[in-house]
């Protein structure tokens, strides 16, 4: 078997061991006396079934082998960007294996199908990036938090527009939001407060910047490459709302040696695990409900509840209590999605795997 790429390919893109052992498993399986050579290759961005990877020798347009769409059972198990894959680059290129993923960035799919959605895999860190006016919702920081750090990454948040208000302000912005969390203030536009991003941005780690449309994101992508490569659009002064110029998910590299990758605004972030989301961070209620009497505790009329005493003692704020009730009411409501996802697949997997071993049946 014949694999091909470079030492410098590797460390500009970020080819660690983990991705080397997993990429030689699936090269022995999917390699044939057939094929000239099989080669790792990195999903730099995807183009309606087609997709953008990056190898050893240059970029090139790749699709997915038939098998590969056929075997996925869903659009998650498929590449998205930031995924290693098994490549075959000739007669045409064609994806024949995704590696497995380190982490990801995923969320339930906007509308009403219940279908999980890989923004970004692969990820090292994840700018949570918000505007220093009108825009910044603790809420919705909580829950891009929760979503970050229940695919492995890690969340910071960036305050952008920093420009805007002032030092008494930012902190008290600042002080808004959980203490555990790295928070960067900064200004795209006059390019203030970018020395604090660097630890991390070093050789070989990928980025990928998520918000709501407006905060920014662009800008911020035309600075960190130091080029023009993102359009920007202008945000209505009555409410802070921007225009979407992101339209589609990319990685690009960055002077540093860092890997970028932006997300379109998104209008809506519904956690996908509700398991992977309790874990995901320090629920300041989940912790005081531990002290309460009686394990099943509602936290409404039930005696010795800890949560009612901490927000009448000011240790827990209303807003907190509300927040974690909104949450709570999302994450039952997904998990009685998925549950009914996972009993009307049931059956259709069992027809295709019985379709499939009656054909290999025939074969032989």
């Amino acid at each position: 078997m014949e694999t091909t790429y470079s030492v410098a390919f590797a460390t500009a893109w970020g080819f660690r061991p983990v991705f080397r052992r997993d990429y030689e498993r699936a090269a022995l399986t999917h390699f044939s006396r057939h094929d000239a050579a099989l080669t790792p290759a990195r999903v730099v961005a995807e183009h309606r079934g087609l997709m953008e990877v990056i190898t050893s020798e240059g970029q090139v347009t790749a699709r997915l082998s038939g098998r590969l769409r056929h075997d996925a059972a869903g659009r998650a198990d498929q590449p998205t960007v930031g995924d290693w894959v098994a490549l075959r680059p000739s007669p045409a290129p064609t994806v024949v294996a995704v590696l497995h993923r380190q982490t990801h960035l995923t969320r339930q799919r906007a509308g009403r199908r219940t279908e999980a959605q890989v923004l970004a895999a692969n990820i090292d860190t994840v700018f949570v990036v918000t505007s220093a006016n009108a825009d910044l919702s603790p809420r919705r920081i909580e829950r891009y938090r929760r979503a970050v750090a229940s695919g492995g990454a890690q969340p910071v948040v960036l305050l952008n527009k920093s420009d805007l208000v002032d030092d008494l302000r930012l902190k008290s912005l600042a002080a808004e939001l959980p203490r555990d969390l790295p928070v960067v203030a900064l200004s795209a536009l006059h390019e203030e407060g970018f020395g604090a991003l660097e630890p991390w941005l070093g050789p070989g780690a990928t980025v990928a910047l998520v918000g709501s449309s407006g905060v920014g994101k662009s800008t911020l992508v035309n600075r960190l490459r130091e080029a023009e490569v993102m359009a920007t659009g202008e945000v209505r002064a009555t409410d802070s709302t921007g225009q979407h110029t992101t339209t589609h998910r990319q990685l690009v590299r960055l002077p540093t040696g860092a890997m970028l990758i932006d997300t379109p605004g998104l209008r809506e972030l519904q956690l996908w695990s509700p398991e992977e989301a309790q874990r995901g961070a320090t629920d300041p209620v989940a912790r005081v409900a531990a002290c309460c009497r009686f394990r099943d505790c509602d936290h409404r009329d039930e005696p010795g509840c800890a949560v009612r005493d901490a927000v009448s003692s000011g240790e827990l704020t209303q807003q907190q209590w509300i927040a974690h009730e909104q949450l709570q009411r999302e994450l039952a409501h997904q998990r009685r999605r998925q549950d009914v996802r996972e009993a009307r697949s049931q059956p259709r997997r069992r027809k295709k795997r019985n379709l499939g071993n009656k054909l290999r049946a025939k074969r032989r």
